[in-house]
């Protein structure tokens, strides 16, 4: 579920997808907040997406390395058994179609649920705007509304829909999710909350919310980061 876009990750963490043009200031500050200056130190990351929605309890696990495209998951196959993959972006034409078809979009998705405030800058075909003060979708409050609307023609999902509400301290707190095509879920609202530092990086590790209005929740766990010139992983405080 969620946005996918498996060729632009590689790209743009190896220096290949430029900033998107105009950029509103909020969006660039929020980026830099998550990480985006620093990105460029991480050489591991590792993490565990967890999901729980009506019907589907699932965790994968992960280790990616940015600068090499190089990704190992960890997780279970369709029929409940383990499963270990490891993988390379650039050669994913000649995996099987296991990895292909099911592991690398789910590697994707996770990452963006992961890493998207950095996406909404990193990520050059993305149309991002600044939609100014707006009812939060969620419970009381305002915060500035940050729409990122993809084109239709890129991306496993094309015409997806971020909209994120961005408070005064430049975090994400909420955002609602309007899929682009006919899959499901259409629409998913949900909270970014535990922020933890990951080294250089800041991340919500907890989301909660609906899912075309049944519960969801997304959470991340054991993630952790190595930055260049340490061999010790970092993890998440």
């Amino acid at each position: 579920m969620i946005r996918l876009l498996a060729l632009m990750v590689l790209a743009l963490v190896s220096g290949g997808c430029g900033k998107a043009p105009e950029i509103p200031p909020v969006a660039e500050q929020m980026a830099k907040t998550y990480g985006l200056d620093s990105f460029g130190q991480i050489d591991k990351i590792r993490y565990t997406f967890n999901a729980e929605f009506p019907g589907v309890n699932l965790a994968r696990t992960w280790e990616w390395e940015p600068k090499t495209g190089q990704v190992t998951y960890e997780g279970k196959d369709k029929d409940g058994k383990p499963v270990k993959v490891t993988y390379q972006h650039s050669q994913l034409s000649s995996q099987p179609d296991t990895v292909k078809n099911e592991i690398d979009p789910a590697f994707v998705n996770d990452q963006y649920w992961l890493l998207f405030p950095l996406h909404a800058i990193w990520d050059g075909s993305a149309k991002v705007t600044d939609e100014g003060m707006q009812k939060l979708p969620l419970g009381e409050g305002s915060a500035q509304r940050v729409v990122v609307k993809y084109p239709s023609d890129v991306g496993y999902t094309p015409g997806d829909t971020w909209e994120l509400y961005v408070g005064t301290d430049h975090r994400v707190q909420q955002f609602i999710y309007h899929r682009g095509g006919p899959k499901k879920p259409s629409v998913v609202i949900a909270t970014w909350a535990d922020y933890k530092k990951a080294g250089p990086l800041d991340i919500s590790t907890d989301h909660r919310g609906t899912a075309d209005g049944a519960p969801l929740r997304i959470f991340f766990s054991d993630l952790a980061v190595k930055v260049t010139g340490s061999e010790s992983w970092m993890n998440a405080q």
